[in-house]
């Protein structure tokens, strides 16, 4: 292998290359940290050799055009080009034309000021190589631990779409910290080292401007990999967390003025948002984990490269190439993993020798020619700017990069993704893998979000929100969801039987058992968020129950099993989600807080009668099923002083009545406070729960929910996907209120003294005097005798206290629905 001549560029570098003439070394602290031999510092003397071209020839991955209108649904697009795509592993689409983001990366504060940590790749290393403890002295190079690897939110694993390091030890092959730059500088130092390395000269020997293509790029890419004769090495930006240089796409609270940008902040393409869409599991994780959560960013030049890897719990990855010049991918279908790992492992056996696990460094190359000679299918992508990536399941890439660029990537978990994740985890605890999700965790919510849905559609008369239907296609007899639950209780029921307990060692799990730290298993890090062992002898250690006879030597007596719900309770979860009504209800009172009648709760009683047969100190199922709130909500519903009704505070309420509905007279449908109609409707602003920075219109209704009375409903009138259903119509407003307050948090806005509380009977319009006339006069026989004995006993005074300081409607003599005014 040749050697380059080391010579510092200041003194070689022609007059007309601004890129690097200016650059002053003494102004880049992170410049001197690196030795004199780096690329920064160094004449770039290797040459492309395009008669010894490498290039593999293997097929291209599909291409995706979707339309405008199928564009608007992210993960209804990816389900519909699944079956076509997923068998490549890998595909590229491209959005409608219309489809230009502005790219937030090149205002002139950020591409000229800020700058971002890179790391040195050895290109001609990335293949072929002596294991570390071979490695020869001629080669050898001080080797500093690399600041950024290992310091990301992650607990293990790859980065979204393209990653190159990872945490390991000094002695193992990785990647050196490079200089800090900007965009600015790292476009121009791309640039000199790509002009450089394809440089032509005429038979006069002046240099003749061209462009090599992707082709040439691609050819001398694998020559340098597969055979090289010169030392390459480059810088990579990769893995750059939000705090770096920002996401490229702008957020709602970045936006710029104007509904254009609209488009753009609010999509689901936006990468910001596409991990917590609805629809994708990975919405019911509450930590922004970076790189899976929070998309990274990866700043590339010429050669940098990302080497082959599968997603962390082999999620989908979704890539967008903001601007600059093309990136190469290579991908292996899903079902053909472990046949690359084989073809890996054959051609590498000194590497895999040294590191058994060295495809979790996320530093090493292998050709897709070897991979197809080897059977192994492998297929390839060019994505130019403005493009996405989109890898499945469990599915290798690699890749590449032409020259200056800049991409994003992020995770995403549509609910097909459900059974891969659990062959993720499994494979996690074989190999002793910490991982980077509670798969149960996000299981679970994906159930909880079925349950929700199909009681909503049970209970309405309309046809549904589209995230509903959507929640309600993964369900029912051989359901995705439902598959997914089925298949994790068989594996729990196995696991407990394989242990042979007795039933009085199972204990109810706490429901913050993992709400304030990981608990994993102390052998193989499996997630305890189900079921953990543990010891009287460890308080604070336990183990999944594979590995719950190695946790300590004690008598069995002083075990236990804690357990999130018991096998009776997650088979009622899959009848629930295979449309069984009584089920449905059962799991819809725990989701929804809906109170059982005396029948259900019979019923609730027959599907845990087993688990009350367990000695004292184990748990009773119906805690979990019971209402979790205060006694006698309904009666409740508005916060009391003096037996005067307050309101929310400094909301200026004013509610529009829209359809005054008819009365039902059972006991459920009113309270002390306010009658309930039976499809009534009311129109309300309110903070906007997508963007708390406006206020929107909400629409209130009363539905019949059979033998659980009214069932309250608000929707976010300019999205029908965003819905709230309670049996108590405080309850169903503070869930509206909160959600405010999360998107508020998220988005960093301040917090407001008018979302401290807030009043569910004002926002209905139950307090607004013309609403309550109007619904009192449906009741002229006085036939719901809880409301008007408790009006009829309250004093004068409170009633015009009541009147005048709970009321923005002021009362005007008129109509409201055929009703005379007072």
């Amino acid at each position: 292998m040749g050697n380059l001549n080391v010579v510092p560029l200041d003194s070689e570098i022609k007059e007309e290359d601004i890129s690097l003439k200016n650059h002053n070394p003494d102004k880049d602290k992170d410049t001197n940290m690196e030795p004199p031999t780096s690329p920064r510092h160094r004449k770039v003397d290797a040459r492309w050799l395009p008669a010894e071209a490498q290039r593999p020839i293997i097929d291209d991955a599909p291409v995706f055009n979707p339309s405008l209108e199928e564009f608007e649904d992210p993960l209804s697009y990816i389900e519909k080009i699944r079956p076509q795509a997923e068998p490549f592993g890998i595909c590229r689409i491209i959005p409608p034309p219309t489809w230009k983001p502005p790219c937030r990366l090149k205002e002139k504060s950020i591409w000229e000021n800020i700058k971002f940590p890179t790391r040195i790749q050895t290109v001609d290393l990335l293949q072929n190589r002596e294991p570390m403890k071979k490695k020869p002295k001629s080669r050898k190079r001080k080797r500093r631990r690399n600041s950024r690897m290992g310091s990301s939110k992650r607990r293990s694993g790859s980065s979204p779409s393209e990653s190159t390091s990872s945490p390991e030890a000094e002695e193992k092959f990785g990647f050196n910290s490079g200089s800090d730059f900007t965009l600015d500088e790292f476009e121009k130092y791309a640039l000199h080292f790509k002009d450089s390395y394809f440089e032509k000269k005429d038979s006069g020997g002046d240099i003749v401007k061209w462009t090599p293509s992707v082709d040439d790029i691609e050819g001398e890419y694998w020559r340098i990999i597969e055979q090289p004769t010169d030392e390459v090495e480059v810088y990579y930006g990769a893995d750059l967390e939000n705090g770096v240089l920002g996401s490229g796409f702008y957020k709602r609270t970045e936006q710029l003025s104007g509904s254009e940008m609209d488009q753009y902040t609010v999509s689901g393409w936006n990468l910001n948002n596409l991990p917590r869409l609805p629809g994708s599991v990975l919405s019911f994780e509450d930590c922004d984990i970076s790189g899976v959560l929070v998309p990274w960013l990866y700043v590339g030049m010429c050669f940098s490269s990302f080497c082959w890897h599968v997603e962390d719990h082999h999620l989908y990855s979704l890539n967008y190439h903001h601007f600059g010049e093309p990136k190469v991918w290579y991908g292996v279908p899903g079902s053909n993993a472990t046949a690359l790992e084989k073809a890996m492992r054959k051609h590498l056996p000194d590497l895999f020798g040294e590191q058994p696990d060295l495809l979790h460094g996320l530093v090493t190359q292998f050709s897709p020619s070897i991979l197809k000679d080897e059977g192994v299918q492998a297929y390839r992508v060019v994505q130019n700017a403005g493009e996405y990536v989109l890898t499945f399941p469990r599915a290798y890439h690699a890749g590449f990069n032409c020259g200056f660029n800049c991409a994003e990537a992020v995770n995403v978990a549509p609910v097909d993704w459900l059974a891969h994740g659990q062959n993720a985890v499994e494979l996690y605890s074989k190999e002793t893998r910490k991982t980077s999700l509670s798969h149960d965790k996000l299981l679970l919510g994906a159930a909880y979000e079925a349950v929700k849905a199909l009681w909503e559609l049970s209970a309405s008369e309309e046809k549904g929100s589209t995230t509903n239907l959507r929640w309600k296609s993964f369900c029912g007899k051989n359901g995705t969801l439902t598959n997914a639950i089925q298949a994790r209780l068989q594996m729990e029921e196995e696991r407990i039987a394989a242990l042979g307990r007795d039933s009085s060692s199972l204990m109810k799990m706490e429901k913050d058992f993992d709400s304030n730290c990981e608990r994993e298993c102390f052998s193989c890090f499996y997630d305890l968020h189900l079921a953990a062992s543990g010891c009287k002898c460890s308080p604070d250690e336990y183990a999944c129950l594979k590995h719950a006879d190695d946790l300590c030597s004690c008598d069995e007596k002083d075990d236990f099993i804690l357990l999130r719900y018991t096998m009776d309770e997650l088979s009622s979860l899959v009848r629930a989600l295979e449309g069984e009504s009584d089920d449905l209800k059962i799991w819809a009172s725990k989701v929804l807080g809906i109170e059982h009648s005396d029948e259900d709760q019979t019923k609730t009683s027959s599907v845990v009668s087993e688990e009350k047969k367990l000695k004292e100190g184990s748990f009773d199922l119906n805690i979990d099923l019971e209402l979790d709130c205060q006694e006698d909500l309904k009666e409740e519903e508005v916060s009391t002083s003096g037996g005067e009704l307050t309101s929310s505070e400094n909301l200026g309420v004013s509610v529009e009545p829209i359809n005054l509905g008819s009365l039902n007279f059972g006991k459920l449908w009113c309270n002390k406070h306010a009658i309930f109609p039976k499809k009534f409707r009311s129109r309300v602003k309110f903070y906007n729960v997508r963007d708390p920075t406006k206020m929107s219109n909400y629409i209130s209704e009363v539905l019949d929910g059979g033998l659980m009375g009214p069932l309250f409903k608000v929707t976010l009138e300019e999205s029908s996907d965003e819905i709230f259903y309670n049996v108590s119509a405080q309850l169903c407003w503070e869930m509206v209120l909160q959600r405010v307050k999360d998107t508020s948090n998220s988005l960093g806005l301040p917090s407001l003294p008018q979302l401290e509380n807030i009043n569910g009977l004002q926002m209905f319009g139950f307090l607004s005097p013309s609403i309550v006339q109007a619904i009192e006069a449906l009741d002229p026989n006085h036939q719901l005798v809880e409301y008007w004995n408790h009006k009829n006993q309250a004093s004068s005074d409170s009633k015009d206290h009541f009147m005048s300081s709970n009321c923005s409607v002021s009362l005007t003599k008129g109509k409201l629905f055929g009703v005379d005014l007072m």
